[in-house]
């Protein structure tokens, strides 16, 4: 047994003195000769190699993925931002999306109104509403004067989130309007009396790019493009985003693009990650990190009449979109 109690070592081990990491010496030498108190003797401390960096998380697009941070605590709202859940293609995921990242918002304290600006009356139907049962809806809204917004407004059946319903009478506002004065202005009027009741006002367009769609991207801050990960999805890209560029420039300056968020993405096939890689190359950094993966517990939950936060809460679907509130956030919200 040698001085360390760790089993004989040969002739020449007492000779070789134990590894010390430097970076825990005090200045003082441990040995009782060097410090004349045997008080200060000490266990060898191992030594202790520097930790090499981890290897950053490659994301679904192909980007490093980056710490989101925890979105902070709000004690007030208002001020809202107004986003557009726009693509002229239809089932890419606009309506999925609004409803889930509204849900995930309100889950972080965020006061959301959710409006559903598309005739089909989806994002209603997707939140448990009857379209036949609606005393008022947005297009009343629209369309007269004295109704005010307050008495549109409908529970969402989430806390902290509303509902702008709508049904298929919307379809004829198109036609009315265009016969007003400042046609694309009219939805902006009448959200403005509640911009300082929510932190955000999501609005589900309808698939095409007409009227009712520049109405919403005049009355928005900014707009997200739910992109399905297929190849003739990529295509109508370039149209919306011309159609963005002249609202911006003749209607509404202060409108950008918060972000692309890839859809319906299957990662095992070569298709897929073909799609996502033309995106991001396209695109760059408005393409978001959080990308939605298909399941079926987005169906279930539709058929639920509520979101899959609540739905199926620990579900990745759920999570996805808890990603994207956190990205959200961080890029056009709290930042």
């Amino acid at each position: 047994m040698n001085e360390y109690g760790t089993g004989s070592y040969g002739s020449s081990a007492s000779e070789v003195p134990p590894l010390v990491n430097p970076a825990f010496m005090d200045g003082v030498h441990s040995s009782p000769a060097a410090t004349g108190d045997p008080e200060r003797v000490s266990e060898p401390i191992p030594f202790r190699r520097a930790e090499e960096p981890a290897e950053p998380v490659i994301g679904p697009t192909g980007r490093p993925m980056p710490q989101l941070p925890e979105p902070r605590p709000v004690t007030t709202h208002g001020n809202a931002r107004v986003i557009s859940m726009c693509n002229q293609k239809g089932g890419v995921g606009k309506t999925t999306t609004t409803i889930n990242l509204g849900a995930a918002l309100a889950e972080y304290g965020r006061k959301v109104l959710l409006v559903d600006f598309d005739p089909q009356g989806s994002l209603s139907v997707g939140l448990g509403l009857n379209p036949h049962d609606m005393d008022l809806s947005i297009y009343n809204l629209l369309m007269q004067r004295d109704v005010k917004i307050d008495e549109v407004i409908v529970p969402s059946g989430v806390p902290g989130m509303d509902l702008l319903p709508s049904n298929i009478d919307l379809s004829a506002a198109e036609v009315q309007l265009v016969h007003e004065v400042t046609r694309e202005q009219t939805l902006q009027r009448i959200l403005q009396p509640v911009i300082a009741d929510y932190d955000v006002i999501l609005i589900d367009c309808q698939p095409s790019l007409g009227l009712l769609t520049v109405n919403a991207l005049t009355a928005s801050d900014g707009v997200i493009v739910p992109l399905e990960c297929e190849y003739f999805a990529l295509r109508g890209v370039a149209l919306l985003k011309t159609t963005i560029d002249k609202v911006q420039e003749r209607l509404n300056p202060k409108l950008t693009i918060d972000g692309v968020l890839g859809t319906m993405y299957d990662g095992r096939t070569l298709h897929g990650r073909e799609v996502m890689e033309r995106l991001v190359q396209a695109w760059g950094d408005t393409v978001f990190h959080t990308v939605i993966r298909r399941t079926v517990k987005f169906s279930d939950s539709t058929v639920a009449g509520e979101p899959i936060t609540s739905y199926a809460s620990s579900s990745a679907g759920a999570e996805a979109y808890r990603q994207l509130a956190r990205e959200v956030l961080a890029r056009c919200l709290d930042g």
